[in-house]
């Protein structure tokens, strides 16, 4: 980009904007003024730009702003924006796609903040959520009970659709709070019951509005929700019920790491803000949708090459709202692996006897700090472990196997309950993080 200087300059909620001398000063003398309609009929009583129509410009699509900005070249130019252009604005954009040197920003009032003030809800006692061009289950993420959730929609988020997720997720008696054109003499706010509001088929609202969330009822158990009839459970802490995966058998069976050896994954894996993760082998996607679901920013490469397992692994993905943060990859490893992005973690729980090879492959292709995670059941794939283990000189190296024996009540012939248990077979895990030569 080869304009002097940008002016990202966010406009508050008002009907008419509520400009500084400074920020009219600044959109006078710019050469060319973009934004939208309605962003710029709030300005027009303010700065006297609209009496020259050729430096006004309509905020085009975000792909085509970039070739848009090319055009000005040693200009001085003014974006206008909604409220804070750096939370949850253009101004992130901005920041990934020019050098920042030439870069101004102004903040005003947001919508979420308007919305907060509104209803008296500190803002460090909310969470914010943009469903705006991202994907709807998303929020499946963040029904948590007893959050309060600011949440900005699109046209594929709406107010009943919003309400009809909190009843999918036993959320039903929650209050949806709709603030419609704050700042505006139309400014309206009403509150309906998650069940009242999916009922109300009729009730239209404007789209400039935000909605909030105030989340009520029972998260946690087996509940009917919107996937073909069955019961979903929208998890409110590390170790999700293995019962609640799909996986195309008995509930709690099936190709899915059980809940304590993942449990032990995580906490070798600890993945962080901006991880990029492989999961090899990622069978049904348990440790896959345990990675992304407690992490937003962490990305997770999901590698399963079984055709029948790939499409419960999506399933899965979709039913705890991690479609955003996870890539299945259709594939078998290594091959599948060699156009990914590269990972700083990995782990690998199906190998389909390609153990050795994959570990040799990955560790080779993980940064310094890198740490890779592998399990086995097998005697043949606990030796393959081993021997990589000690052959390798650059490893920090831990191992812990992990037996299980759960029990469950169960009623026999003289129908007093009686605890049975049932003990699985042993799994080895190892971590190797990687060290400088």
């Amino acid at each position: 980009m080869k304009a002097n200087t940008i002016h990202i300059i966010g406009l508050g909620v008002a009907e008419e904007a509520v400009l500084s001398d400074l920020l009219q000063d600044i959109i006078h003398n710019a050469d060319v003024v973009i934004g939208s309609e309605r962003q710029l009929l709030t300005i027009q009583n303010s700065v006297s730009v609209n009496q020259r129509k050729n430096n006004t410009i309509l905020l085009p699509a975000l792909s085509e702003l970039a070739s848009l900005l090319n055009t000005f070249n040693d200009k001085q130019v003014v974006v206008l924006a909604s409220g804070d252009p750096l939370y949850y604005g253009i101004g992130r954009w901005f920041v990934n796609n020019i050098d920042t040197e030439q870069l101004n920003f102004y903040p005003a009032v947001s919508s979420i903040q308007a919305a907060c003030h509104q209803l008296g809800f500190s803002l460090q006692d909310v969470e914010v959520l943009s469903l705006h061009g991202r994907p709807l289950e998303k929020i499946r993420t963040q029904l948590h009970r007893n959050k309060k959730l600011v949440v900005l929609t699109d046209k594929y988020s709406q107010p009943q659709i919003l309400a009809n997720e909190c009843i999918a997720a036993g959320c039903g008696l929650s209050t949806l709070t709709v603030c419609e054109n704050l700042g505006y003499k139309e400014q309206r706010v009403r509150s309906f019951t998650a069940n009242a509001l999916a009922k109300e088929k009729d009730v239209l609202f404007d789209p400039l509005h935000v909605t909030v969330i105030e989340v009520v009822g029972e998260v946690m158990g087996e509940l009917v929700g919107a996937m073909g009839g069955q019961s979903r459970v929208l998890p409110e802490f590390p170790g999700i019920p293995d019962a609640h995966f799909i996986t195309g058998e008995e509930a709690g069976k099936g190709m899915i790491s059980k809940r304590e050896v993942r449990l032990v994954i995580l906490s070798l894996l600890q993945p962080g803000a901006q991880d990029i993760i492989w999961d090899v082998g990622a069978g049904c996607g348990g440790v896959t949708v345990e990675l992304a679901y407690w992490n937003e920013t962490t990305t997770v490469f999901a590698i399963e090459h079984n055709q029948e397992r790939l499409q419960y692994l999506l399933a899965n993905c979709q039913r705890f709202g991690v479609t955003h943060n996870v890539n299945v990859v259709a594939g078998r490893a290594p091959d599948a692996l060699s156009d990914l992005p590269l990972p700083n973690k990995v782990f690998v729980g199906g190998s389909d006897g390609e153990l050795a090879t994959l570990l040799e492959k990955t560790w080779q292709l993980l940064p310094v700090g890198g740490v890779l995670v592998a399990s086995a059941v097998t005697e043949v794939t606990k030796q393959q472990l081993t021997q990589f283990a000690e052959g390798t000189t650059t490893a920090i190296v831990e191992s812990v196997e992990v037996s299980i024996k759960r029990g469950s009540l169960q009623t026999g012939k003289s129908e007093k309950n009686k605890l049975i248990y049932e003990s699985r077979l042993p799994v080895e895990i190892f971590k190797l993080k990687k060290c400088a030569l």
